[in-house]
């Protein structure tokens, strides 16, 4: 999608396009009137040929009238190419959103996006184990109803609070690593603090989805046997009982037939 300065500038050069070509087509039929309706005498196809000529000579002119009224306004103000730039990054975004793998396509884009943003910093490993541990979770999210569902809403928002917290231990780490010397101790202290209490709350989710796990596996659990695996086991003895009854006819020589006529 075009801009206001380029969509403005595009209407103008089509209205001034129609204007010429009213222009030219009431030129033509203007002249045509004013040669035919003297040769052959005032008639009916002499109304209509200035008839036309007429109505082309007023659509001609009402164009050059909206060409003359659109210049006169002033062209809107080139974006700035940074503004032209997250424009082009919004509709790019909207249009993979509408295609039916295009949310995951996305969040997929936007982990390892920032995944990598933490590369290089203690807060990379943590942001591992939690990118792990919400990818399994959303994973069993689908089957966490109710009893569970407060669990899962509470694990999103934690989810998003570790991953603030992550980037906020990244960014101590490095005003760490270009901090002057007798800067560093409290800087030091606050990044020690703050990787303990990610790493705990990292700890802590894991537990989260473990404790999904569990629960899944205890809500799946049957109290008996699986009927398809009851039924199984009944044709599987069937069988046997098959096979050992035509063991013992083969052992016992050749079967009777039937008389025949």
């Amino acid at each position: 999608m075009a801009d206001e300065r380029t969509r403005y500038f595009r209407r103008l050069g089509r209205l001034r396009r129609s204007a010429r070509s009213w222009s030219v087509l009431a030129g033509g039929l203007a002249g045509a009137a004013a040669v035919l309706t003297p040769y052959a005498g005032l008639g009916l196809p002499d109304a209509a040929w200035a008839g036309a000529a007429g109505s082309a000579v007023a659509l001609a002119a009402w164009r050059w009238i909206d060409v003359r009224a659109l210049a006169a306004q002033p062209a809107p103000p080139a974006l700035d190419p940074a503004e032209a730039a997250a424009r082009s990054r919004a509709r790019l975004i909207a249009a993979v959103e509408r295609l039916p793998i295009g949310p995951g396509v996305l969040a997929e884009v936007r982990r390892v996006r920032s995944r990598i943003a933490l590369r290089g910093t203690s807060a990379g490993e943590q942001w591992a184990r939690l990118d792990r541990a919400a990818l399994t979770l959303a994973g069993m999210a689908p089957r966490l109803t109710g009893l569970a569902e407060p669990a899962v809403l509470e694990a999103a928002a934690a989810d998003r609070s570790l991953r603030d917290l992550a980037a906020r231990v990244a960014s101590v780490e490095r005003a760490l690593r270009l901090a002057p010397v007798d800067a560093r101790p409290p800087l030091a202290e606050a990044h020690a603090m703050l990787n303990a209490q990610l790493e705990g709350g990292v700890t802590a989710y894991e537990r989260l989805v473990v404790a999904a796990a569990g629960y899944l596996a205890e809500d799946a659990r049957p109290e008996t046997a699986h009927p398809a695996a009851d039924r199984l086991t009944e044709a599987t003895d069937l069988l046997h009982g098959v096979a050992g009854a035509l063991a013992e006819l083969r052992a016992a020589g050749t079967p009777l037939r039937a008389p025949t006529r």
